[in-house]
């Protein structure tokens, strides 16, 4: 009987891990692993730091700067969006990403859809998988979508 009541949860998991976006990430993340200290960890295992419920969310302060270990995960996620980009466009990108303190725990990020202002950028992380590989391919597709001239970019 918990395995029925587990089953839709872990399908859900499997489902997002599997999607292009997510395989982007894993792969640009396990191009970091310099020492091999993450070779042996399942997928699930490497973005289990980008997974922040809404308990662990409320336990955060409201305040705060962000970490080194946030910064990280930040730059991951935005450079295999760019990544992912690449992959299905066949142009390079990059994303261009610019920290600038305007207060408690703010940050300005320019991104391919221009300028977001984000103020609890020390709570980065999501919800589940799901909504990991949701987001990431969502920026994907909006960026993919607006590219006009495709044949001026390639020139």
């Amino acid at each position: 009987m918990s395995d029925a009541a587990v089953s839709p949860a872990v399908n859900e998991d499997e489902a997002a891990l599997a999607t292009p976006f997510v395989k982007c990430l894993v792969r640009l993340i396990r191009a970091q692993d310099f020492d091999r200290s993450w070779e042996g960890k399942a997928d699930a295992e490497l973005l289990a730091d980008f997974i922040i419920t809404k308990e662990q969310r409320r336990a955060i302060p409201i305040i705060g700067d962000p970490g080194p270990d946030v910064l990280w995960r930040l730059d991951m996620f935005y450079t295999a969006v760019g990544l992912a980009i690449e992959e299905r466009s066949g142009l390079m990108t990059s994303p261009m990403m610019e920290m600038k303190p305007m207060g408690a725990s703010s940050a300005y990020f320019s991104r391919s859809g221009g300028w977001s202002f984000c103020r609890d950028v020390h709570r980065f992380g999501f919800e589940t998988f799901r909504k990991l590989a949701g987001a990431g391919t969502k920026l994907v597709d909006d960026a993919t979508a607006a590219i006009a001239y495709r044949d001026v970019a390639r020139a």
